[in-house]
């Protein structure tokens, strides 16, 4: 099958966008069967049955063991280095890599993933832009990068702002799933699923539009054209993911689905139970998420006043919902524990875990998210067993996950990861007794 894609392919970790022709070689398609085939294997491993219905018992608040995951991010280039794929085709290298990536993780790191026998092809959507240019300049590693703000003056310049113009291209996604469906038919079930946004904190792109310093400066010196800013952001936000629904372009997130800052979907508490069978996902049908860590340095009270306020209409379209990420929540608990359908609340190295505990209890998930330098920087086995020592003593009356993110490298030393899930298990099995 022969088909023209512009989209974006994630190879090593690393966006590249491209125009192909693609046609894939015997090679190229005996290589990602055998892959499929081994995630086939994977999935109907009776204990990966057993992940699936501890991740459907702990999502639902009812824990059986704290949850334990691991997500090599930026260091997957390290793990699983670009050189080692072996097909050629451009797209067929990136389906190669996302492959070998579950494969990795279910052999290798071995933590709660569970693996499903699908293949997942997004929806081809264009987003658009805010109606400003913001080029980012990337330095030459991974990572960082600088921005000149597209807005100096928000009420001077509020009128160049529109809401984005999305479009979606229906044929290419088909497309997309009729070549997988050639290849994988018969070993994965191939369907349109993924969303086509990480967060709604709105602070993220608040700030690209008029950088991080003046997002906290105009709280004191233009509170009212920040106020205009946020409400216009949120605004625009209710219609991007107003026409996601109508368009019919929202999928479930009810299975191995990536939630939160972190966190596996498996629930039994979505689609709503008046959704008809066979019909697109509604925005109550899915996880909802926000955070706004890049406001760590403002009090509560100016979060609750110029962030909060915004989030939640948002976040009142969602089934369920999660907060937070590497912000320490424990001090705008009064705030986000008003989010309806709150259900995981991401617990970050800087938050007071037991502060965080004692306010959750059962009633919410405790995802704690671990200081990734213990084994990005350095590896100490006993300040990393120090650490899950001090969470499991702090969160024992909780629905606790543990997981390890915001991995951006690990020295070239990829036994990091996989070891320190295995230093986790043991000290989860220790507190268990």
């Amino acid at each position: 099958m022969k088909i023209t894609v512009l989209n974006y392919y994630k190879v090593a970790g690393v966006k590249v966008v491209s125009r192909l022709i693609t046609n894939l070689s015997q090679n190229d398609k005996e290589i990602l069967r055998g892959l499929a085939g081994k995630i086939r294997e994977l999935a109907e491993a009776p204990k990966n049955y057993e992940k699936k219905q501890l991740w459907y018992s702990h999502n639902s608040l009812d824990s059986k063991r704290p949850m334990v995951l691991a997500f090599p991010e930026g260091s997957w280039g390290e793990l699983l280095p670009e050189n080692e794929l072996k097909c050629e085709d451009k797209l067929a290298r990136a389906w190669e890599y996302s492959l070998r990536q579950r494969i990795y993780t279910a052999e290798v790191i071995k933590d709660d993933n569970a693996v499903d026998s699908y293949f997942n092809i997004a929806w081809q959507i264009n987003r658009g832009d805010f109606g400003v240019s913001v080029d980012k300049v990337h330095g030459a590693n991974r990572g960082s990068y600088v921005w000149q703000p597209a807005i100096r003056d928000i009420n001077a310049e509020f009128h160049k702002l529109k809401f984005r113009n999305p479009s979606v291209d229906r044929k290419l996604t088909h497309d997309m799933v009729n070549l997988a469906e050639d290849i994988f038919g018969d070993l994965l079930s191939v369907r349109i699923r993924g969303t086509h946004w990480w967060t709604l904190g709105l602070t993220i792109e608040v700030i690209d539009l008029i950088g991080l310093e003046n997002l906290m400066l105009f709280m004191y010196d233009d509170p009212e054209g920040l106020h205009r800013l946020m409400a216009w952001m949120r605004d625009e936000h209710l219609n991007y993911i107003g026409w996601m629904e109508k368009e019919g372009l929202l999928t479930d997130m009810n299975e191995n689905d990536y939630t939160g800052s972190g966190g596996i979907g498996y629930t039994n508490e979505l689609p709503q139970k008046d959704r008809v069978q066979g019909m697109p996902a509604r925005l109550k049908d899915l996880w909802g998420f926000a955070e706004s860590q890049e406001t760590v340095g403002v009090s509560p009270d100016m979060f609750g006043e110029f962030i909060f306020p915004y989030q939640l209409p948002l976040l009142e379209k969602f089934g369920l919902n999660c907060y937070g990420c590497c912000e320490p929540v424990d001090k705008r608990l009064d705030y986000i524990l008003k989010i309806p359908n709150l259900r995981r609340l991401s617990v970050s190295p800087w938050a007071n875990e037991n502060i965080v505990a004692e306010r959750l209890g059962r009633n919410y998930i405790f995802s704690r998210k671990p200081n990734p330098a213990l084994i990005c920087v350095s590896f100490n086995e006993e300040e990393i067993r120090k650490d899950i020592r001090k969470t499991l003593s702090a969160a024992v009356n909780t629905n606790l996950e543990i997981i390890m993110k915001d991995t951006h490298t690990v020295e070239n030393q990829p036994w990091r990861i996989e070891k320190w899930v295995q230093i986790a298990r043991q000290e989860v099995d220790k507190f268990l007794g």
